[in-house]
């Protein structure tokens, strides 16, 4: 006698409908991000819906459903959102069997960005209602996430000045060819024959002459309103010049070369984010075109408090977020900082010699968050970083894949790091969820 398997009938007709509901077991994170997308406001989305011709779109509430599972699930392209619509069981089930296709995701993202990206202060709040962000200590940090654009199509102030004489020289000399070569065949064949269209090499160097001026008169633009900022206006002065090394993106404009984590210099944006510390849900994120993080500090910890109705009691950040202006404001508006003055080693940080008491000390800003840093506490505090704000990142990077921004301009990859900050957050929720009917015993439903 053969060995006895259990039945396998690929072809087997079903007698009764299935149940979607059976398809998965009742604690599986999709149904508890429906439930959860069912309590959130969507009417910033559902009120723009005011067309009554042509065939009815997709259900709003289904297609918020679909991207911010997509997020947790670190899925974030429309292409793979649509395949998984169509073959991943926890998707057919949140879709109802729905399977839009990527033009219509990738439309309703582009189309509802920013309040999608609103959604981020719902699910804060929601956080805090459970318990889950306290507010007593924030960690804040910032990652550089590669732009949707390569650093190779980017150009130098200097080389656009060079780049536009050579193409001009090149458009004239060709010009003064074609004018040649049309005189030597109105000679040949007369004057009747139609010449006016532009050679291909020609209206390449055109076009492209036509994007290294549009690219030139931004940055001569950005230097203008930067010293405008900076200084009184003064008719005498002669019009503000980029620096020579001044660069801009041909791809993506808004985007900066940046230095990241890896020291490689990349096309990119910074993203900011504050997390709490004791659960790492986010409390506030941001995207700046600034390269370094000097002027967030401030920014950051008013975001958290008006995103949460509330300011932190302690509020920690690495050496790039010192200046004696900013921490002397968090701390005037009621915080306590933890803030390295200066970046430190892991070594030399373990060798520092402790502070032998708590006690405030004069002396500079400076001085006196040495001093702070260096205390018992102040050292138990400042380390709460590397197991808070740290991870998050890594989440967002790792877990979602969120390490290149799929769209372009500096508004709408805020709104995608909304989106993907709001990802992380419901994922918190749902672990703490998880962990809540464990300890009381009750099975999910």
């Amino acid at each position: 006698m053969g060995k006895v398997f259990r039945p396998y009938q690929p072809d087997q007709l079903l007698m009764l409908p299935p149940s979607m509901q059976e398809w998965l077991p009742a604690d599986h994170a999709v149904y508890f991000v429906s439930d959860l997308v069912d309590s959130l406001d969507l009417s910033a989305i559902l009120e723009t819906y005011t067309e009554e011709r042509g065939y009815p779109p997709y259900h709003p509430l289904m297609m918020t459903k679909l991207l911010l599972y997509g997020q947790v699930c670190g899925i974030r392209s429309s292409r793979k959102l649509e395949l998984a619509a169509r073959e991943h069981v926890a998707f057919r089930v949140l879709c109802a069997g729905n399977e839009p296709d990527f033009r219509t995701i990738a439309e309703f993202r582009k189309r509802h960005l920013e309040a999608l990206g609103g959604l981020f202060v719902q699910v804060v709040r929601l956080c805090q209602r459970t318990g889950l962000a306290k507010l007593g200590y924030i960690a804040i940090d910032g990652t550089k996430v590669r732009a949707s654009a390569n650093k190779h199509k980017a150009m130098s102030y200097r080389r656009m000045i060079d780049e536009e004489q050579r193409l001009k020289r090149e458009i004239r000399t060709m010009l003064e060819a074609a004018v040649a070569e049309d005189e030597a065949e109105d000679a040949r064949y007369g004057r009747e024959r139609r010449g006016d269209e532009l050679p291909e090499e020609l209206a390449f160097r055109e076009s492209r002459l036509k994007k290294i001026q549009e690219a030139k008169a931004a940055l001569e633009e950005e230097e203008r309103a930067r010293q405008k900022a900076s200084s009184e206006d003064d008719d005498d002065r002669p019009p503000p010049v980029p620096k020579p090394k001044a660069q801009r993106n041909f791809t993506d404009p808004e985007s900066r070369i940046m230095l990241d984590s890896d020291k490689a210099f990349v096309q990119a944006y910074n993203a900011q984010i504050a997390v709490d510390a004791d659960s790492q849900v986010i409390l506030a994120a941001d995207v700046v075109q600034e390269t370094n993080d000097r002027r967030q500090l401030v920014p950051m910890v008013q975001k958290v408090a008006g995103n949460t109705g509330a300011r932190p009691e302690r509020v920690s950040a690495d050496a790039g977020y010192w200046s004696d202006a900013a921490v002397g404001q968090v701390e005037a508006e009621g915080s306590t900082a933890y803030v390295a003055p200066k970046k430190i080693g892991h070594r030399e940080w373990r060798e520092l010699a402790p502070a032998e008491d708590s006690e405030q000390v004069d002396g500079s800003p400076r001085e006196r968050m040495w001093h702070r840093l260096r205390t018992p506490e102040g050292r138990a505090e400042y380390d709460k970083r590397k197991i808070s704000v740290e991870p998050a990142i890594g989440q967002i990077k790792t877990v979602q894949g969120c390490r290149q921004f799929l769209l372009r301009g500096a508004q709408k990859v805020k709104g995608e790091w909304l989106l993907a900050c709001t990802g992380h957050n419901i994922l918190k929720l749902f672990r703490a969820h998880q962990r809540k009917l464990a300890q009381i015993g009750t099975p999910a439903g």
